[in-house]
């Protein structure tokens, strides 16, 4: 038996840093993955496809560790970083984007994230495991954005 728990976030913001370095970072996965909490490898599998492995939470009793892969593509003329899962590969399916804007002084950060987890629970879980996931996946992107923040030299308020 197999609960299923689906996260979509939505993150804007803006950075210091000039676009060109966002953009360098963010197209750089293991770069970019470096500053991820709670990772315990990012292999790169050829052709723009990347498996991650975190890791491990929950209890002792109960715990989950997060395997996945994705096709990322990289688009400096559009300002845009984006990836789309790899079936078969893992317990999960993550897609998403980055999209970075010049605003001259600054630079306008849009993060769009969906992932379906796959927990090896009974169905009964359902009810406790999604809101558990959710909430994990929210805490790890808070710290991840707050980290980039810090590499990119402090938020600028709109």
């Amino acid at each position: 038996m197999t609960v299923t728990a689906e996260v979509d976030l939505e993150y804007e913001f803006s950075v210091k840093a000039k676009a060109a370095k966002v953009f360098a970072l963010l197209s750089d996965v293991p770069a970019s993955a470096s500053h991820f909490p709670k990772v315990d490898a990012v292999t790169d599998l050829g052709k723009g496809v990347f498996q991650w492995e975190m890791q491990k939470v929950g209890t002792p009793q109960v715990n989950v560790q997060t395997v996945y892969a994705s096709k990322y593509k990289a688009d400096a003329k559009k300002g845009i970083v984006s990836w789309a899962p790899v079936k078969g590969t893992g317990n999960a399916q993550v897609s998403g984007s980055w999209t970075i804007l010049d605003q001259k002084k600054s630079t306008a950060l849009k993060l769009v994230v969906q992932a379906t987890v796959f927990v090896p629970l009974p169905d009964l879980m359902q009810a406790i495991v999604q809101p558990v996931v959710s909430s994990e996946f929210e805490k790890l992107l808070d710290q991840y954005i707050a980290n980039l923040i810090g590499e990119f030299g402090g938020e600028i308020e709109n």
